[in-house]
């Protein structure tokens, strides 16, 4: 899934994102907080990591800005201030998470998908559509019980679709929630991974709205 980091501290920022992309996020990184705000305004991301103390415009102002324009991508808030009011007013002003610096890695990751679950009305990590199970957290694909291997730009695709089950997306909405900054994207790259998923899986969940996008259904809740 597609993030957006915003952490002024080059190292910090440089080791979280390679951290994150050790666990399968695509990770754009902007170092000041207007960077940030314009780009969680004009591009579609699955959640954002934001810290408090960045240049030009605080990581507060910013996260008030974005809340006051209606913008409900989830963010954690990353930083140092572990004053209790601190972590009070971002809290208030519509962050969803809080991780106080030194961060461990693998749990801010697991904080990350967590935000995007619930922001889908996902409870749980484990997704399902038909005889299809996804495990985000260990990258992981079966189908009737049987392991599938996925390559990773195939699983990312097949992630999103089913975080949106029942909504239709198009190319071009899928291109942004799986790719960074600079990737050179092929015209036909998002038809032909999702020819690769329809093979592996042997099912028809991932289905063509024509004119419009992909989708996949809805697996009703059991009584």
């Amino acid at each position: 899934m597609r993030i957006l980091l915003a952490e002024d501290d080059p190292m910090l920022g440089d080791g979280l994102r390679a951290g994150l992309g050790q666990q399968g996020f695509q990770v754009d990184w902007v170092r000041d907080g207007v960077a940030a705000e314009r780009e969680l305004a004009s591009s579609d991301y699955a959640a954002a990591v934001l810290d408090l103390g960045l240049p030009l415009k605080d990581g507060i102002d910013v996260l008030q800005s974005l809340r006051a324009r209606k913008i409900t991508t989830p963010v954690l808030v990353l930083t140092a201030r572990d004053a209790v009011p601190d972590r009070i007013r971002g809290l208030d002003l519509g962050a969803d998470d809080y991780v106080i610096k030194p961060v461990d890695l693998h749990e801010l990751g697991a904080r990350l998908r967590s935000l995007v679950r619930r922001a889908h009305g996902q409870m749980q990590d484990v997704l399902r559509c038909g005889d299809v199970l996804m495990n985000p957290t260990a990258r992981q694909v079966s189908f009737k019980g049987q392991d599938v291997i996925l390559s990773t730009r195939e699983f990312d695709l097949l992630h999103v679709l089913m975080l949106n089950a029942g909504r239709v997306l198009s190319r071009e909405q899928l291109e942004q929630k799986l790719y960074s900054w600079g990737y050179e994207v092929d015209s036909n790259a998002i038809e032909v991974h999702i020819h690769h998923l329809r093979r592996k899986l042997h099912t028809d969940i991932i289905q063509t709205v024509r004119g419009i996008g992909y989708t996949v259904l809805r697996t009703p809740e059991a009584p």
